[in-house]
């Protein structure tokens, strides 16, 4: 019988993405979601052999139901946003920290072969130097950078004391076609577009000139699965990336590219908890789990926008 994988957060954008992948390779797929941000359709779209189980990170019962029978886990499932944690810091670290470390206990005793953990490039704090690599000294900036640093820590930790194979994939921010544009705490891509589309004017926190290594989901889905299976890498975090930046004025050009007009723009305070800049050097990835971008950031825009514009209409 084919393998079973564990997602949790699986009805996520990156989540469901990442399950599309395992059942294209033959794997089966069980998702573990709550809905607090997740999306019913996402797994309806998935089809009829999906696993689903409704349940919470917090809840150990729920996370060691989910794990029988498993043989890889995608760790996905997180309270994001660096703004939501400053709002919220002791949701961040219920979830992200204490519910990360029921997924590794739950591993554990499960005898599961891997678990692929979504960690975040937020890691690196505001330290000016680039490109961000991983010998770097994390220095967070945020209760969200926070949270995510210490569950790599107790990835690399059971992998080391408990023989828990863990890989930690450091997203550098991520966008595509499923992102959902909704919450208060959405993602600047999908938040754009959508602004675009509607005829309203781009919200653009501070000068706009602050840049970030925007990696496509295909590119992410890629590592996800070279992470579940690539040989010499348990215990090891790696960058998830394009290693290219680009700042969030070039983003409104582009998208008023696509829209063929002038797009307003309104500048407002600079988030909390933001970083000027990130870039990530990808050589550990390519060296050792012989990763390679296969979608580049124009492509990449011009994919999202296409189906954002056409989910809205």
């Amino acid at each position: 019988m084919a393998d079973l994988y564990l997602i949790t957060g699986g009805a996520g954008f990156i989540g469901s993405s990442v399950a599309e992948e395992i059942l294209r390779q033959g794997g089966r797929v069980r998702i573990l979601d709550n809905f607090s941000s997740g999306f019913r359709e996402n797994v309806e779209a998935l089809g009829e052999g999906v696993d689903l189980i409704e349940g919470d990170l917090r809840n150990f019962d729920d996370v060691r139901r989910s794990m029988e029978g498993v043989s890889y886990v995608s760790h996905q499932g997180a309270l994001r946003s660096v703004e939501r944690s400053v709002d919220d810091p002791m949701s961040s670290n219920d979830v992200n920290v204490a519910g990360s470390m029921h997924v590794l206990a739950a591993a554990r005793e499960a005898g599961v072969r891997r678990v692929v953990y979504a960690s975040s490039s937020s890691v690196y704090g505001d330290s000016t130097e680039l490109p961000k690599h991983e010998e770097l000294t994390p220095s967070p900036v945020s209760p969200y950078a926070v949270s995510k640093l210490a569950a790599e820590h107790y990835c690399r930790v059971f992998s080391k004391l408990y023989g828990v194979e863990t890989v930690s994939l450091r997203y550098f921010n991520v966008f595509g076609p499923r992102q959902s544009p909704k919450s208060q705490y959405a993602a600047v891509v999908p938040l754009f577009i959508n602004a675009a589309l509607k005829g309203e004017p781009l919200e653009i926190h501070g000068d706009g000139k602050q840049s970030r290594d925007f990696t496509y989901i295909d590119n992410v889905v890629q590592a996800n699965w070279k992470g579940f299976h690539g040989d010499g890498i348990a215990g090891e975090a790696f960058n998830v990336a394009c290693g290219e930046r680009h700042d969030l004025l070039e983003i409104a050009d582009l998208i008023a590219k696509f829209c063929g007009r002038e797009l307003e723009r309104n500048h407002v305070e600079t988030r909390r908890g933001d970083v000027k800049h990130t870039e990530a050097s990808i050589d550990k990835i390519q060296s050792m789990m012989g990763y390679e971008p296969t979608v580049g950031f124009e492509e990449g825009m011009k994919m999202t926008f296409d189906a954002l514009k056409q989910g809205a209409n």
